[in-house]
């Protein structure tokens, strides 16, 4: 036992000796493993997040999106092709009408969305106007607060009313009961025949700050288009949701008349697929961060084999005087080694501790900021924290600690 006891009060008394290097020795593992915490920390949080917002909305859906021919929904040529202006105008409410005809399929909504000024006596607000069928209110989670949702036959007329969202109601009109009265979007007025209850942003869209009209009634009154960017379609068994994925598919190919997936204008994809998708993002986003984060860990693991060499030099009579007191290498080699390993491991458990109490404080700004987050401290990536700690230790003090067990106790004494 005291063979075990006498390198670790060895090295205490040696880190006490020089405390200053010590703490920039341990700074780097410090640094490390804090950057290890975090990243593990708000993955967890970032997937809790998601997870709850797609099961808020919930896992019985399927959703069309446009997408650039011969591109992947979710590559990087699409999103280029997106962001540049490209405009897919080949997805039509007819094909949503085609695909709610699927036996699996009970309810659907198609929508679109454009941004103009709207106003009401002397309050002007740019909102984006969210024009969607009358099916929306029936399969989104959002909830009529006063008045009414519009219906199919509003849609079909073109009918000029709108219904506004919890922000938007409030902007416009303060206190003031907003039913029956008009308000002018773009050129035309619109009567308000509803509001909605306030529900927050999802996924990045406010819905309290939109105002919600009927689908064609935007298409053809205001945007001038015949064509929409995304349609939704309940399900009846979302234990069903792989095949009816390829039904779908086959549908909306028929509908575009394609033969060939690669030059398919749509993407198809149903809940339970996206959070698969969004686990596998973030699994990749926390590794690659892990990965950045494991380079400080690298670098404090090259400084401590740095003053580790420092250290054998400046101690090299005491190594020489305890081989001649009968030190055999073994013990001149778990001397230097416990040292390595003690600094990384005490760097490591400040390093957990700075970790938790930076995502501790992560959470509270996102949740003061409104998103749901929840504090997660992951009990694995404590233990893999504390495991490369040690790691780095024994990696980076090894070679040192051999050194210094190798000197010839005669040349070592003669040094001083």
């Amino acid at each position: 036992m005291n063979n075990l006891l006498l390198p670790i009060k060895i090295a205490l008394s040696t880190f006490s000796k020089n405390k200053g290097r010590t703490f920039l020795t341990g700074l780097g593992i410090v640094i490390g493993i804090t950057a290890v915490i975090v990243v593990l920390s708000t993955g967890q949080a970032i997937k809790g997040l998601v997870v709850g917002e797609l099961e808020a909305f919930g896992t019985d859906f399927i959703e069309i999106e446009v997408k650039t021919p011969q591109t992947s929904q979710a590559s990087v040529d699409n999103a280029i092709s997106m962001v540049g202006g490209s405009v897919i105008t080949t997805l039509k409410e007819e094909d949503a009408e085609a695909v709610a005809r699927h036996p699996n399929i009970s309810n659907f909504y198609a929508g679109v969305m454009g941004q103009k000024l709207a106003n009401y006596e002397s309050e002007i607000k740019k909102v984006l106007i969210f024009g969607t069928s009358a099916a929306f209110i029936d399969i989104d989670t959002a909830e009529v607060d006063a008045g009414r949702f519009f219906t199919e036959q509003d849609n079909k007329s073109l009918a000029k009313v709108v219904v506004l969202g919890y922000e938007t109601k409030n902007k416009l009109f303060g206190e003031q009961d907003p039913i029956g009265e008009s308000i002018k979007v773009d050129k035309d007025k619109f009567r308000v025949i509803g509001t909605l209850k306030e529900k927050g942003a999802s996924f990045g869209m406010d819905m309290d700050n939109m105002i919600f009209m009927p689908l064609q009634t935007l298409q053809k009154r205001i945007l001038g288009i015949d064509y929409v960017s995304f349609i939704f379609a309940q399900m009846i068994d979302p234990d069903l949701g792989d095949q009816t994925v390829e039904d779908v598919n086959l549908i909306m190919r028929d509908q575009h008349k394609i033969t060939d997936p690669n030059k398919d204008d749509f993407a198809v994809i149903s809940m339970d697929q996206m959070m698969e998708m969004m686990d596998t993002v973030i699994y990749g986003i926390q590794i690659l961060l892990i990965a950045l984060g494991s380079i400080s860990l690298i670098v404090g693991g090259v400084g401590i084999m740095n003053i580790m060499y420092v250290s054998v030099t400046e101690r090299t009579f005491e190594i020489g005087l305890r081989k001649a007191n009968g030190a055999k290498y073994k013990d001149i080699l778990l001397q230097f080694l416990a040292e390595s390993v003690i600094l990384t491991l005490v760097g490591g458990i400040v390093g957990i501790i700075a970790g938790i109490a930076i995502s501790w404080l992560v959470s509270i700004v996102a949740t003061s900021l409104g998103f749901n987050w929840t504090f997660a401290i992951s009990w694995s990536g404590l233990i893999i924290a504390v495991i490369m700690s040690i790691i780095v230790g024994v990696i980076f003090g090894l070679y040192p600690a051999r050194q210094a067990a190798k000197k010839n106790p005669i040349e070592a004494l003669r040094h001083e």
